[in-house]
């Protein structure tokens, strides 16, 4: 199978799936979703592979949803006529063939652990599939957040919320600040963060230790923790999370912030919505992740 949005690749026990739309920081467009719930399925399925690396391209792990076209990319799922509807709103996402936490959730339900290794940006709905995995690494400079918390969604996925304690997730859910990667390993949001130039050798040396380990171990060590999570309402706040988050897209101000993004650019849209906070697109160069800290797209197997 060809992917036109990621590229997967195994190297002994280990398979890595990049995102890899580098030019446009790796925001979620159709069919990534999929591709990325097929590529997770492959490595399953690989009696060779016993662990799997999330990473991404260029110089973010990923931005997001992409709405530069004002997310009509997913209107054949989201509206009717040209009009948002929400009942068919309500199908897709909350479907588990259809919705994207669905395929997030690949990553969570693979016996397999999944190592996501994250620089760069990594925000909204990107932030959300990264926190999916079982162990998240970032670069010390990375950025990871929620800008939808301000305009134009929820928390879908649940993590930002199952990972955290109560008064970081209610702060980070109402202010939707970003952390870098030292801030979200001292909130217990992921597992460590390294200086880029050593986020590469340390997502694989992990993955090593980890095959070193029988699959069987590694999956009921994983089932057993995932079990306890999901007993405490994780599926529930995704359902939650998934409405809501499509009724938030659809407000009054969430549609003039798309009208005035596919009038003015998205750039434009992003700095209003951000200029009070000083974040973001809006923040001085040291609150913002490297732009030189990149990684080259692979081939295509």
């Amino acid at each position: 199978m060809n992917f036109e949005t990621l590229v997967y690749a195994t190297d002994d026990a280990i398979a890595t799936i990049t995102l890899n739309r580098p030019d446009d920081l790796n925001t979620i467009v159709p069919p990534m979703t999929d591709e990325l719930e097929a590529a997770v399925a492959r490595a399953v399925r690989d009696p060779k592979v016993k662990v799997i690396v999330l990473r991404g391209a260029g110089r973010a792990f990923c931005a997001g949803f992409n709405f530069s076209g004002g997310f009509h990319q997913w209107d054949d799922k989201l509206t009717s006529g040209g009009t948002w509807d929400a009942g068919k709103d309500f199908m897709a996402t909350c479907s588990p063939v259809l919705g994207w936490v669905p395929k997030f959730m690949s990553l969570w339900h693979s016996p397999k652990p999944v190592i996501a290794m994250v620089h760069g940006w990594c925000l909204g709905g990107g932030s959300e599939m990264a926190l999916c995995a079982d162990l998240v690494l970032m670069s010390e400079d990375a950025r990871i957040g929620t800008p939808y918390s301000r305009m134009w969604g929820c928390h879908h996925a649940g993590m930002w919320v199952h990972r955290l304690g109560l008064a970081k997730a209610k702060e980070l859910a109402l202010t939707g600040r970003p952390l870098s990667g030292v801030e979200a390993v001292a909130c217990g949001l992921v597992n460590k963060a390294v200086p880029f130039e050593q986020l590469e050798d340390e997502a694989y040396k992990l993955a090593r230790e980890l095959a070193s380990i029988p699959l069987s171990q590694l999956a009921a060590m994983k089932l057993v923790v995932n079990q306890a999570f999901e007993n405490q309402g994780l599926k529930s706040t995704q359902l939650l999370g998934s409405v809501l988050d499509g009724l938030m897209r659809n407000t009054p101000e969430a549609l003039a912030f798309i009208e005035y993004a596919e009038k003015a650019g998205v750039p434009a849209a992003v700095a209003q919505r951000d200029a009070l906070f000083g974040d973001y697109s809006q923040a001085e160069a040291a609150n913002k992740p490297n732009p030189r800290n990149a990684y080259p797209s692979p081939k295509q197997a």
